[in-house]
């Protein structure tokens, strides 16, 4: 007589041999099925911080998959060689709507351009950030108020604003930018950190409240990224950030777009309230 546990092994290998005659059979249907997963044809996107760096590299995965992007950031011309760029791509369509983070109103504006361009909102990313530096015991009313307004007010609030628009769409996802520093400790930095670790604790709730809404809502956690922020710390800080990664670099923008887009896209339908660290390993050592 067989033991339960040989029974269990048996059926498991048969399910197993089963499995992999229906993954040869369907071997094309997953092919095939696989591009849809990513095609974001014909739905809308606002990018903030989307004219440069990680913002503009998601920007541009989003415009290849199809989809019409709004990037929104503080400067005019910024925006409009952001866009012209990403229309050249030949995917999605692209605009620029100058935005500060900082103004409510201004939020507004964004929301309604972009639903004026476009006809609706299927994803946000919050991607705008403010990374003031200044050590615990300096702080100051007015830093605190720049920082805050920009990587915590600045992303409620426009998630807020679109609210109305995300529900409407058939595939609404929110991807809120944070920060590997809000899982470790960063010098001089700790009120950026701070505001990000509250944005992941937002996406939880946001995720939760939102769901029965149909509207999935992550956050991706870049850790040291070759961005104009981070090329803008002294060499011997940019070693020590190379230094404090398993794989001893720091990341290129592009290596954030497969998250992103995985987040983003109906590849990730079964994902909402996580937080994925793209860090390179810095938070796991």
């Amino acid at each position: 007589m067989e033991s339960p546990a040989t029974n269990n092994f048996l059926t498991l290998c048969k399910v197993m041999t089963l499995q992999a005659g229906a993954e040869e059979a369907s071997e094309t249907l997953t092919k095939k099925s696989l591009h849809a997963l990513f095609d974001l044809t014909g739905r809308t996107a606002i990018v903030t911080g989307g004219t440069r760096g990680i913002g503009l590299a998601i920007a541009e995965g989003l415009v290849e998959c199809g989809a019409n992007v709004v990037v929104a950031s503080r400067k005019a011309d910024a925006c409009t060689a952001a866009a012209e760029k990403l229309q050249a791509l030949g995917g999605g369509r692209a605009v620029g709507v100058p935005t500060h983070l900082g103004d409510l109103d201004a939020i507004d504006r964004l929301v309604d351009a972009t639903v004026a361009e476009f006809g609706g909102i299927d994803m946000v990313v919050n991607n705008a950030a403010n990374a003031l530096s200044l050590p615990l015991g300096e702080f100051t009313a007015e830093a605190w108020s720049k920082s805050f307004s920009v990587n915590l007010q600045g992303p409620v609030f426009l998630i807020q604003s679109a609210l109305p628009h995300l529900r409407k769409s058939e595939h609404a996802s929110v991807l809120n930018v944070v920060s590997a520093g809000a899982f470790i400790y960063s010098p001089a930095v700790s009120m950026y950190s701070a505001a990000k670790a509250a944005m992941v604790s937002f996406t939880r709730s946001m995720a939760a409240e939102f769901a029965s809404q149909g509207i999935r809502v992550n956050a991706l956690a870049p850790g040291s990224v070759d961005t104009d922020m981070v090329r803008g710390n002294p060499p011997e800080f940019i070693e020590v950030m190379k230094e404090s990664a398993l794989l001893k670099r720091i990341a290129d923008a592009a290596e954030m777009v497969p998250p992103a887009l995985l987040l983003l896209c109906d590849a990730g339908s079964f994902i909402t309230g996580q937080t994925i660290i793209a860090d390179g390993g810095m938070v796991a050592r």
